[in-house]
């Protein structure tokens, strides 16, 4: 996917994409983000949770991302891990990132072009309504989402820890050191096949009753 965004520096768009604490402010489908610790100076490992219409299951991922600043441009990817100390959730679905990423292109001073890139198999047994909704409207709307936080973010960051950014500044960053023994590529294959196709016809069979 592409968006074009206008009146928004790449620098922004990049910050935006990073910041956790502002997530917050525009990411209505998070339930959870948190970095769980540092690789280097250039990759992390982190959580992230996100809810799910009814009846279907809250999704939740662990992974491994890695940024790079390409002069004005700025790329960001990440992968699934396996963490020993973040295991799968009982109440969420371990969801797969087999390879996400975000590309920020400047078009200038005052503008910039997103790139969004993902393979991500969602898991459980979803109804094909589903799957199509998510391709069509999820991601784009995400999107969207994306370009008005960065337009937000400027005077929102001036009002909230204006020099805080340990995604560009490495000697901010004071999470601990991960190890990259301790971590495993998630695999797909490995994790429970939850079926939720059974919720959903659950779900119209009492909402037919209550009509």
């Amino acid at each position: 996917m592409r968006i074009t965004c206008k009146d928004v520096r790449a620098d922004t768009v990049y910050d935006v994409l990073h910041d956790t604490s502002y997530r917050k402010k525009w990411d209505t489908n998070m339930i959870d983000t948190y970095d769980i610790g540092r690789l280097t100076v250039n990759a992390d490992v982190g959580y992230y949770s996100w809810k799910c219409p009814s009846p279907l299951k809250n999704r939740d991922f662990v992974t491994m991302r890695s940024w790079l600043p390409l002069g004005n441009d700025y790329l960001i990817i990440n992968y699934s891990v396996k963490h020993p100390q973040h295991p799968p959730k009982k109440d969420y679905v371990r969801a797969v990132s087999l390879l996400t990423g975000y590309l920020v292109q400047s078009n200038g001073p005052s503008s910039c072009t997103l790139y969004y890139l993902t393979q991500v198999d969602p898991k459980g047994s979803l109804p094909k309504w589903v799957v199509n909704r998510a391709s069509q409207f999820v991601a784009p709307k995400a999107m969207k989402k994306i370009y008005k936080a960065s337009l937000k973010y400027p005077e929102w960051k001036r009002k909230h820890n204006p020099g805080l950014k340990p995604w560009m500044y490495p000697e901010q960053n004071t999470l601990p050191c991960v190890s990259v023994a301790d971590l495993t590529l998630q695999r797909a294959d490995s994790l429970e096949n939850i079926d939720e196709s059974s919720l959903n016809e659950e779900k119209a069979h009492h909402s037919e009753e209550e009509d």
